[in-house]
């Protein structure tokens, strides 16, 4: 069983101080996809990571403390591509890919729209190139498990107040829309897939001591491809792990 956890640590070095190298020891991912490292390829302490038998792979932000994905890997990828080719979103240090025989496993960090018109306007357009990046991609490798930080809840089960926050980039109507259409392109939401309670969230504000009330929004998925479907066997959402205002999100396959 190969055990895939995403986790949007909001800044690696601060996750570390927190307890983060303990934690992911116990945990024991075979694939530990990171979004917001916030760090250069030299600000990541390696050597923990090596000691605990990972291979590290990073593809950072050019602006320093800013975004960055990394993929930890017990296993050895055939092939790593860091970015999209697309310049702009590349400089942000948003797309990582390792291909695995046929299978290849992504971090993505997609944008945040909440600071600003601006910057919902940029994760709008990103949101489309991503969906033709990958449609390309899939023709070359069809089998994609696309782990990380989506900043969209796509349901209103996903969302402690639908209502209220029908407005807040994140849960804006276009948003979920271009979600269903990633979906129905094919791909399976892997915690979806096997789990129907509400009340299920990755991430929390840090203001009104929201974690503490369990009022969150599960905007991080594992997104596995159709065509492999039957090897997902569990999916959790890992709220005990305190290293960010983000918890993992966990995916197990008979790979």
């Amino acid at each position: 069983m190969t055990r895939i956890i995403s986790y949007n640590v909001n800044g690696i070095r601060a996750a570390i101080k927190k307890g983060l190298i303990e934690w992911i020891q116990a945990a024991d991912p075979d694939v530990l996809c990171i979004q917001e490292t916030k760090a250069q390829p030299g600000q990541i302490p390696l050597f923990e990571f090596e000691m605990m038998g990972y291979r590290s792979y990073a593809h950072s932000a050019k602006k320093k403390g800013y975004s960055g994905v990394a993929i930890f890997t017990k296993n050895e990828p055939d092939h790593v591509v860091a970015g999209t080719g697309i310049q702009k979103y590349d400089d942000e240090g948003r797309f990582l890919r390792l291909d695995f025989g046929d299978i290849s496993v992504v971090s993505v960090y997609h944008p945040s729209g909440s600071s600003g018109d601006e910057r919902q306007a940029f994760k709008m357009q990103w949101l489309f190139d991503f969906q033709d990046y990958v449609t390309e991609l899939r023709k070359t490798r069809p089998k994609l498990i696309i782990s990380g930080d989506y900043n969209i809840c796509h349901e209103v089960i996903d969302i402690h107040d639908p209502v209220r926050n029908a407005k807040i980039s994140g849960f804006l109507p276009e948003e979920r829309e271009w979600m269903t259409g990633f979906l129905n392109t094919g791909f399976i939401d892997s915690f979806r897939y096997l789990n129907k309670q509400p009340h299920n969230y990755s991430w929390w504000s840090y203001r009104a001591n929201a974690r503490a009330n369990n009022k969150g929004w599960r905007i991080d998925y594992n997104m596995v491809t159709e065509n492999m479907k039957d090897q997902i066997k569990r999916a959790a959402i890992l709220p005990q792990a305190m290293h960010s205002d983000h918890c993992p999100v966990l995916v197990e396959m008979d790979l």
